[in-house]
């Protein structure tokens, strides 16, 4: 007799509260790290406010391209973990992390032709001199970030979630105090400015690297063993199809994060008023979003467990418990976002500013709850596909309807209403909408393969040859 449904989801749902609340902790420690780095860079210099915006970006598209492709780790480690194969669980962590190291190596590789990107603008000087600066460095810390997140991705599918919050929290508490010191020359430390901010998040991003290794199980250290011993023929074929897997996710990443940078491009259109609210808005909406990223990661890696394990009748539980868990912080935040908006704008500083800009940025506050709801699915729906390795119908959706719908939509309608700040919160309400098509798509797309019991990672064993004697019946 079965247990009854009820049942099965709250046990659900406590396996993905113990699975993705340490992640939702590392993800909020990272977003306190980022907002004192931006916060710092602000408030330095009026120079190093102009070029942090655009340096940052920048730095962080082409950040997530790697670090995408090395994320792919997660949903192999996942799914030999799922099959209960302790070796194959600690080979697939280790060809994660060679993988990694080569990306790495490309991105070191292509630091000349990366701190050019700021002189393709015409900005000032000034400021495409201190952004290639934070590019060279953010090349060098992106280079470990990409290592570090093959190896949280090793944890990260074995279920041992806690090890990369707390690795995370230690190297991101480095992170804030290394860049107030170096930003602004404090605690005795050199006075940098745009470049003590590189050199901090890179020191940070050591220290998490230290602290993975500090943790990681000799029986990941004899997966390169296994590996190395497979021939060098046999490994350039394993890594080239995780990369052929990987490349895919690295470019949604990248592409997600390229599409934030075009909005608030776009909304410059709209005049300095839009601009400016649009700015405090993207920081609100950073802050509503990122807990539901760590939500969305434990829902992948408890996916990929199953479909491993080759149970994907349990996929669409596990997503309906995820969903339930981020509605109820969704519905939380909305109610703050709709009716207490100038409570969460204070502490952006716009005390002092204009009302036509207070104004703006109380009413967009008050439909990102939209956003967020179309994030949730969107972000749900893609780490899904990812551990049933549909990366590739996960890039091609982001392309036709981030950039095929939503950008050319939304940069039609702030064309035809230059200067009107009041346009902003209709951008939002059409982003918010695309986003939520593209969610909408995912979801149709696990519901296929969840039917199908697909598994785009690990092929089936093939049948065995039936001989004509099989089939006659013993006597």
């Amino acid at each position: 007799m079965k247990p009854p449904r009820p049942r099965a989801d709250l046990s659900t749902a406590r396996e993905v509260v113990r699975v993705s609340l340490p992640l939702m902790f590392g993800m909020a420690g990272n977003l306190v790290m980022m907002l004192v780095d931006r916060i710092a860079l602000a408030r330095y210099s009026e120079a190093t406010l102009i070029a942090s915006g655009p340096a940052v970006f920048t730095g962080m598209t082409i950040i997530m391209f790697f670090t995408g492709i090395a994320g792919i780790t997660r949903s192999y480690v996942a799914q030999a973990h799922g099959r209960g194969d302790r070796e194959g669980t600690a080979d697939e962590g280790a060809a994660g992390v060679l993988l990694a190291v080569a990306l790495a190596a490309v991105m070191l590789l292509a630091t000349p032709l990366i701190t050019r990107i700021p002189e393709l603008s015409e900005r000032p000087a000034a400021s495409v001199v201190l952004e290639s600066v934070y590019l060279e460095w953010s090349v060098r810390f992106g280079a470990v970030m990409t290592v570090n997140m093959a190896l949280a991705s090793y944890f990260n599918g074995t279920l041992r979630t806690r090890i990369p919050m707390l690795v995370g929290l230690v190297g991101q508490a480095v992170g804030v105090v290394m860049n107030i010191g170096l930003v602004f020359g404090d605690f005795g430390l050199p006075e940098l400015g745009m470049r003590g901010s590189g050199i901090a998040t890179f020191i940070a991003v050591a220290v998490m690297f230290a602290g993975y290794a500090v943790y990681l199980p000799r029986t990941f250290y004899a997966g390169f063993g296994r590996l190395l011993r497979e021939g060098g023929r046999k490994l350039s074929v394993r890594l080239v199809q995780r990369l052929r897997k990987g490349a895919p996710s690295g470019g949604s990443s990248g592409l997600e994060e390229m599409g934030h940078t075009s909005f608030v491009w776009i909304a410059g259109i709209l005049g300095p008023v839009a601009l400016a609210a649009n700015n405090v808005a993207l920081s609100l909406n950073y802050v509503a979003i990122i807990p539901l990223i760590g939500l969305g990661i434990g829902c992948s890696i408890l996916t990929g467990n199953a479909v491993g394990e080759n149970r994907h009748e349990r996929v669409p539980r596990i997503l309906r418990a995820t969903l339930a868990l981020g509605s109820v912080y969704v519905m939380t935040v909305a109610l703050f976002q709709i009716f207490l908006p100038r409570l969460l704008l204070s502490p952006f500083g716009l005390e002092g500013a204009d009302p036509a800009t207070m104004s703006t940025a109380v009413d967009t506050s008050r439909v990102l709850w939209m956003y967020s709801v179309a994030f949730m699915f969107s972000m749900f729906g893609g780490a899904v596909l990812e551990s049933f390795g549909l990366t590739r119908f996960v890039f091609l959706t982001r392309v036709g309807v981030v950039w095929g719908l939503s950008v050319p939509a939304i940069l039609v309608i702030a064309l035809l209403n230059r200067d009107d700040s009041g346009v902003l919160l209709f951008l939002w309400v059409v982003y918010s909408l695309f986003e939520g098509l593209m969610g909408a798509l995912y979801f149709w797309r696990i519901r296929r393969a969840s039917a199908a019991g697909e598994n785009e990672l690990v092929r089936p064993a093939p049948e065995p040859v039936r001989s004509a004697r099989d089939d006659v019946p013993a006597v």
